[in-house]
């Protein structure tokens, strides 16, 4: 397989993983919907769906970490990286990888591995009530979590090394973004043509002009 092959593997895996879990956050919000419900309407609140709603927040949360990191979302000092030429941002992200990232996330699956794997044999539940939730299977997501942001985190690895020897990054994934994210981004860059630009500014402006004349459309006819 060619390193390009390796890179769309890995990173289909991130992708459809972080897409998949991504539908937890519509359990939690019918979790917390029943809950509401029970609480305020039957007066017969749950002890322990506090417990629950971290364990499907906190799944939701590490399980997409891959998938974030595939889509380059997690948090960077962009207004210096920005700036930078694409081979330099590839030796400085190669260094950090090597640096802190593997190290880092190593610990974690080791670290992740033993305290699921306790909490597997003791039976671990919540303390909040006798017949609280099991919790072994949540804490297992933290080795399995990072597992998967290992494997996209050689991806990345291999995608510095091909931009260092072409002068650019390799394609990653696309996904849908925030009209104004889009924007941004596209102001920001100094490796996109005018042309190009322009084009996707002023298309990004029609479709917000597009949606604000609907709303306003729609606030007209929804008016007595």
């Amino acid at each position: 397989m060619s390193a390009r092959g390796l890179l769309r593997a890995i990173d289909q895996v991130s992708y459809w993983s972080g897409k998949v879990f991504a539908w937890l956050i519509v359990a939690l919000t019918l979790v917390v919907c029943v809950e509401v419900f029970k609480r305020y309407i039957l007066n017969a609140p749950t002890a322990w769906i506090f417990d629950l709603n971290n364990m499907l927040y906190g799944t939701l949360f590490m399980m997409t970490g891959a998938y974030t990191l595939a889509q380059g979302g997690h948090v960077r000092a962009d207004f210096v990286y920005g700036r930078l030429r694409p081979r330099t941002q590839a030796a400085l992200d190669l260094a950090l990888y090597f640096l802190f990232f593997i190290p880092g996330i190593l610990a974690l699956i080791y670290a992740g591995y033993d305290y699921a794997a306790l909490s597997w044999r003791i039976g671990e539940h919540t303390s909040v009530t006798a017949e609280g939730p099991p919790i072994y299977h949540f804490k297992s997501v933290i080795p399995i979590a990072g597992a998967l942001v290992m494997l996209q985190g050689l991806a990345e690895i291999v995608r510095c090394v091909i931009c260092l020897r072409t002068g650019a990054w390799p394609e990653r994934p696309r996904d849908v973004e925030e009209i104004d994210v889009v924007e941004e981004q596209l102001a920001r860059s100094e490796y996109v043509d005018e042309e190009s630009r322009r084009a996707a500014v002023e298309s990004a402006h029609a479709i917000e002009e597009a949606a604000r004349q609907r709303g306003e459309v729609e606030r007209k006819l929804g008016a007595p």
